[in-house]
C-alpha cells in the first residue's frame, strides 16, 4: 500500500514541476518583403476572405467549408471553417484596424482542440516595398503547457507561416 502512495505523490509532485517550468505563453511570427505599395498591401490583407488565396491552411483542405459573417474588412467580421484533420475548426474574428499598420484579429480554435490566440498582420514602408509580419501569441494554460515542453510552437507553425507568406509575395506581385 505504501508503494502506491509513494507512485501516486510522485505522479503528483512530477506534474506539479512540469507545471511550473512549462512555458505560459507563445509568439510566432514570420516576416517578407512584397514589392508593392504599402496601401495597397494593406489594403489586401484587412479584407479575411482573401485569405484563402494565400493561405497555407486552404491548400492542406482544398475543400475546407468556410462561412462568414458581417463586413469583411471591417472589425467584427468573422469568418469560420470547417475542415479536415490537418485544418481542424475554428474561426477568426477582425478585432482591430490600423489603417497602413496593422490587422488584429482573434483565432478561436474548436478543433482539434479549444484554444484562442490573437493574430495580426503587420506592415510597414520600406526602401524595397512593403514589410509584411504575420504572428499569433497566446498562453498556455493546463494541461496543454505541459505538453508545450515537449512541441516547439514556434517549429510547428512556422513553417506554414513562411509558407503563406511566399505565397502571398507571388500573388500580389503577379
Amino acid at each position: 500500500m505504501n508503494t502506491v502512495l509513494y507512485i501516486i505523490i510522485g505522479i503528483v509532485a512530477l506534474i506539479f514541476v512540469l507545471s511550473v517550468i512549462a512555458p505560459k505563453s507563445y509568439d510566432v511570427s514570420r516576416s517578407i518583403v512584397i514589392n508593392k505599395p504599402l496601401a495597397e498591401v494593406y489594403n489586401y490583407l484587412r479584407f479575411l476572405e482573401k485569405q484563402h488565396e494565400w493561405s497555407p491552411w486552404a491548400e492542406k483542405d482544398p475543400n475546407m467549408e468556410k462561412t462568414y459573417t458581417g463586413t469583411d474588412g471591417e472589425v467584427g467580421f468573422i469568418s469560420a471553417w470547417v475542415g479536415n484533420k490537418d485544418v481542424g475548426s475554428g474561426e477568426q474574428e477582425i478585432t482591430g484596424l490600423k489603417e497602413n499598420l496593422e490587422v488584429s484579429s482573434q483565432l478561436r480554435f474548436l478543433k482539434p482542440w479549444k484554444s484562442t490566440s490573437d493574430a495580426y498582420l503587420r506592415v510597414s514602408e520600406i526602401k524595397e516595398g512593403t514589410e509584411v509580419v504575420w504572428g499569433f501569441s497566446g498562453n498556455n494554460k493546463f494541461p496543454i503547457s505541459i505538453m508545450m515542453l515537449f512541441m516547439n510552437m514556434d517549429k510547428a507553425v512556422g513553417g506554414d507561416f513562411e509558407f503563406g507568406l511566399n505565397k502571398l509575395k507571388r500573388t500580389l506581385e503577379k
